[in-house]
């Protein structure tokens, strides 16, 4: 952190990084005749086309032997979810900084939270994707548990960690290494699709060439350990749930520890 922003007591920074944060929501929507309800029927919309396509179109096609179409298809919604608030952040992150060259130069500005209060945005609208998720799976899923709704938050939190971390490495590299974007939508591509969002763990952990690689993915972990808790009614994972945390958490700190060592350069190469 820049020596200046600490001129900004704690309750002052969060009431910025709250308004920072609306902002995010508020710029997602700007012009639009709707405005936020977006926010409530674009989700909507992607659940109702899961549930007609896999429904009717690609029943077949399912998670375990047990799961119904409709199962199927919110299971997907779900590791979307995640994947999206992850993805949104690996896409945006790398500009977070250079897009702001006037606050980035202003003395008592704390810029570290410019990439949590984006991030702030898109989790938001995760929130109420998985408002509507959780109601679809009370109303034509296998029903909605205590124990799953409470295990959620927990499972989440370290997304929400990495997420952060990768949020503000990736923002700081952006600022020296404005070729970085280029890669980002490939990467993205490739979080997609190593991060069961599709398929089942399980379809993946009989091939141990493969596994051997995924298995070190956390996201993928997260979306299956949600799904457990979630659709499935069964224990999670403790392993697989700390080694998400473990990474989280690691991410988190070393995404502050990067962006303060270059911070003080910021300014001088925008």
């Amino acid at each position: 952190m820049h020596p200046s922003a600490t001129k900004m007591g704690p309750s002052q920074k969060l009431d910025l990084l709250w308004q920072l944060t609306v902002r995010a929501v508020e710029l997602r929507h700007r012009g639009s005749h709707l405005g936020m309800v977006w926010a409530i029927l674009n989700p909507l919309l992607m659940l109702a086309l899961y549930f007609v396509v896999f429904s009717y179109f690609f029943g077949s096609i399912k998670f375990n032997e047990e799961d119904t179409p409709q199962v199927f298809a919110l299971g997907i919604f779900l590791g979307l979810i995640l994947y999206h608030a992850l993805a949104e952040t690996i896409g945006i992150a790398p500009t977070l900084i250079v897009s702001q060259p006037n606050l980035v130069k202003k003395v008592v500005f704390p810029v570290h939270l410019l990439p949590v209060a984006q991030l702030g945005a898109f989790w938001f609208h995760a929130f109420i994707s998985t408002i509507l998720l959780v109601i679809g799976i009370a109303t034509i899923g296998p029903g909605v548990t205590l124990s799953g709704l409470l295990w959620l938050p927990l499972i989440v939190a370290p997304v929400v960690l990495l997420s952060v971390g990768v949020a503000w490495t990736l923002s700081a590299l952006g600022v020296f290494f404005r070729d970085i974007g280029q890669v980002i939508p490939f990467a993205t591509q490739i979080l997609l699709w190593t991060s069961c969002v599709f398929y089942s763990v399980s379809h993946v952990q009989g091939e141990p060439l493969v596994w051997m690689f995924l298995k070190w993915n956390p996201l993928m972990h997260s979306v299956d350990l949600a799904r457990h808790a979630l659709l499935w009614h069964e224990p999670i994972n403790l392993k697989y749930f700390a080694y998400t945390w473990i990474v989280g958490a690691a991410a988190f700190l070393f995404g502050a520890w990067f962006f303060r060592k270059l911070q003080p350069a910021f300014a001088d190469v925008i």
